[in-house]
């Protein structure tokens, strides 16, 4: 389900959780004006930050992971106006309830760039 070289979209705006497939893929196409088709992750928070959706396209239909805490919250980084493309990593950090402006990564080395 999770993968490393998935690309993940963070719904900036807290989303009712009583949405399922056909809302959170109109919110996809309409308000995040991107391709529900991709193969990209969709990330979705409630308002309380306590429950989480995640909406995945894995090539013959739709899938949607749902995490509930029963302590705590996620994570949902400052709002910036629109939705935005968080990596493997730190879509593992809010999972785990990381904090990850607190978070220094150290240079390494990178073949990549």
């Amino acid at each position: 389900m999770l993968e490393r070289s998935r690309t993940y979209y963070l719904y900036d705006k807290p989303c009712d959780m009583r949405k399922s497939f056909n809302t959170l893929s109109a919110i996809v196409t309409a308000q995040m004006h991107l391709d529900l088709l991709s193969g990209a992750g969709f990330v979705f928070i409630n308002k309380k930050r306590s429950h989480l959706k995640l909406l995945l396209w894995e090539g013959d239909g739709l899938s949607i992971y749902f995490k509930r805490l029963e302590k705590g919250s996620f994570e949902h980084p400052v709002k910036t106006g629109h939705s935005d493309q968080i990596n493997y990593q730190k879509l593992l950090l809010i999972l785990q309830g990381i904090e990850s402006d607190k978070i220094v990564k150290r240079n390494r080395f990178n073949l990549a760039k």
